[in-house]
């Protein structure tokens, strides 16, 4: 990666109130390399110019900033990570962060699991699970101050997904892009059934892209019924 492209990062980065040390820059070119090595094998991401990663995926995933205080100390949970959006870039621009990454498909887990080797990161595990079956586990259930997910998902069914495993007084925020209010709308409902309260929709530009958070306060305990079984939430959104 050269100088110029850490540059970018860095200075994309600042401009969002974040600021990377020479460390942190690295192992973003690290992670970086080793996402476009994998890429060749397995289908990690269609993105792969490195400028369009720092854009698309290193300075979006670094964009919560805008919503939410990350210096704290919290205990996070990126459901449906994939690659490692938005759960690793957050780590480590704060390494303060308590991370779990989730994600159904073991090999995409076996990857992070591996990136977090070679990144030497703290704090942070990669679990291969479907929402549904973790979101009944009282390990996992009403544990986190925050739930975050990029997954491309109506928001109702990322909602159920993902509310679950919200402790009350804590938050889900979905990473969505600038066109959202119908889906919130929609998803009306779902917060009111999982326990959540909309708290707002924040509007932001990304370079060339419309982007926008969608801000859930956790406010009551979600009823058992919630996750409903695998693949359901998807099929028949609340």
């Amino acid at each position: 990666m050269s100088d110029m492209l850490k540059e970018l990062l860095k200075e994309g980065a600042s401009a969002a109130q974040v600021e990377l040390t020479d460390e942190q820059l690295n192992k973003f070119e690290k992670y970086y390399e080793y996402l476009i090595e994998k890429n060749k094998v397995m289908n990690l991401t269609a993105i792969t110019e490195f400028d369009e990663v720092i854009e698309k995926h290193f300075l979006d995933s670094l964009s919560l900033v805008k919503v939410y205080d990350l210096k704290k100390e919290v205990s996070v949970m990126d459901m449906g990570t994939g690659a490692g959006f938005p759960g690793i870039p957050l780590k480590i621009a704060f390494p303060n962060l308590k991370v779990t990454l989730a994600d159904s498909l073991n090999k995409r887990i076996l990857f992070l699991q591996e990136v977090i080797e070679k990144l030497g990161l703290k704090d942070i595990e990669a679990l291969h699970a479907r929402a549904e079956e973790l979101g009944k586990n009282k390990e996992y259930r009403e544990k986190f101050d925050l739930v975050v997910s990029r997954a491309v998902a109506n928001l109702s069914s990322l909602e159920e997904y993902c509310v679950p495993f919200v402790k009350i007084g804590g938050n889900f925020i979905s990473y969505k892009s600038g066109e959202i209010e119908e889906e919130v709308a929609n998803a009306k409902n779902a917060t009111f059934l999982l326990g959540g309260k909309m708290k707002e929709v924040y509007k932001f530009d990304l370079y060339e892209q419309k982007r926008s958070f969608v801000v859930i306060d956790k406010v009551k305990g979600t009823p058992k019924t919630y996750p409903r079984k695998a693949g359901t939430p998807t099929k028949t959104p609340l």
